[in-house]
C-alpha cells in the first residue's frame, strides 16, 4: 500500500507513521525541511519537499494533517495568516492534484478540528451539528474543509478528521497544561464549566486506522472520546493524577491579557460526541479522562 503524508513530523503525523511502519506499507511524506526530517523519521520513509502530479498517481491514500500550530503564538493578524495559509494552500493543491490524477487515490483524509462548531455551551452536539458559531476556528476549519470536499469523485473517497484536544506526553495541550500543576499552582479556567471534548493520541491513530479500512465512514468525522468533560473536571482530574493540589483558579481577564482573542480556545468550549465512529462500530480504549491520565502520566 502506497500512502502519502503532509504534517509527517507533527503530534498526530508522527505518531502515525510509527503505527504504519512495517505494515507493508510504502509511506511519502511531504516536508518543508528534509534534512530536518529525516533524523526524526525512519531511513525506509521517502521524504519530498514539494509536490507534483507523480507523487499523487498511484497514492491508495493521502493523509493531509499539515498546518502551523494553532496555540503556539498570539494570534497577530500575520499569524492568523500562516495559521490559514498553512491549511488552506496545500489542501488546494493536493486537491487539485487528486482531480488531474488519472489513477488517484481512494482515500483522502484531510485535517480539520471541532474548531468549526466554534464556541458552544454544554449542549451535546455531533456532525449533523450546523449552528457553527463565526470566529477565527471556524473560519480556518470551515475553509480547509471546503477546500478537502472538492477531492471528492467515484473514485477518491474524503474524510475529514474534526480533531478534539489530543492527549499526548510528549507534546500538544497536555505539556503545556502539566508544568504549573507540577508546580501546585493549577486550576480550573475561569468557571470551569466550559466542555473540554478530548481524545487519547492512540485513539487519534486507531481512529484514523478505522476510517481508513471502513469504507462507510465519508465527510466530516468528529476524533473526540465519546465522554468529554468540563474544566473544572479535566483540571481536577489531572492533578489528582499526578498527586498535585488544584485550587487555583485563572480568570478570564488574565487569559485574555496574555493571549489575545486566542485566550477564546480556553474560555470556551464544545461538548462534541464522535457519532459517526460510534455508529459505525469504533471502540475507544480511553473512555474516560481518568484512564487517558493515568496512561500519560502514571
Amino acid at each position: 500500500m502506497n500512502i502519502l503524508i503532509t504534517g509527517g513530523t507533527g503530534l498526530i503525523g508522527g505518531a502515525l507513521i510509527k503505527a504504519l511502519n512495517g505494515e507493508n506499507v510504502q509511506i511519502t511524506v511531504l516536508t518543508r525541511d528534509v534534512r530536518k526530517a529525516s533524523t526524526s523519521l525512519n531511513n525506509n520513509i521517502k521524504l519530498i519537499n514539494s509536490l507534483s502530479i507523480e507523487d499523487i498517481e498511484n497514492q491508495d491514500t493521502i493523509i493531509n494533517l499539515a498546518g502551523e500550530p494553532i496555540a503556539d503564538k498570539r494570534w497577530s493578524n500575520r499569524q492568523k495568516e500562516k495559521i490559514c495559509k498553512s491549511r488552506w494552500d496545500i489542501t488546494k493543491q493536493l486537491t487539485a492534484f487528486i482531480q488531474q490524477a488519472k489513477n488517484p487515490p481512494s482515500l483522502f483524509i484531510s485535517g480539520s478540528a471541532i474548531g468549526i462548531y466554534g464556541r458552544q455551551d454544554t449542549k451535546k452536539i455531533d456532525e449533523e451539528y450546523r449552528k457553527f458559531y463565526p470566529e477565527f476556528t471556524n473560519h480556518v476549519c470551515n475553509t480547509w474543509e471546503h477546500f478537502a470536499l472538492l477531492a471528492k469523485s467515484s473514485k477518491t473517497r474524503v474524510a475529514i478528521l474534526r480533531t478534539g484536544i489530543v492527549l499526548d506526553k510528549k507534546g500538544g495541550a497536555l505539556s503545556k497544561m502539566l508544568p504549573p500543576f507540577q508546580l501546585g499552582v493549577g486550576g480550573k479556567i475561569s468557571h470551569g464549566e466550559q466542555v473540554m471534548s478530548w481524545i487519547h493520541i492512540e485513539d487519534v491513530i486507531a481512529a484514523i486506522l478505522f476510517i481508513q479500512n471502513t469504507p462507510e465512514l465519508s465527510g466530516a468525522i468528529n476524533i473526540t472520546a465519546e465522554n468529554p468533560v468540563s474544566n473544572k473536571d479535566f483540571t481536577a482530574a489531572l492533578a489528582k493524577t499526578i498527586n498535585r493540589p488544584s485550587f487555583i483558579t485563572t480568570p478570564a481577564f488574565i487569559l485574555k491579557i496574555l493571549f489575545g482573542e486566542m485566550a477564546d480556545l480556553l474560555l470556551f468550549g464544545q461538548h462534541v460526541i464522535p457519532s459517526k465512529l460510534l455508529k459505525n462500530g469504533f471502540k475507544f480504549k480511553y473512555t474516560t479522562i481518568e484512564s487517558a491520565f493515568i496512561n500519560l502520566l502514571k
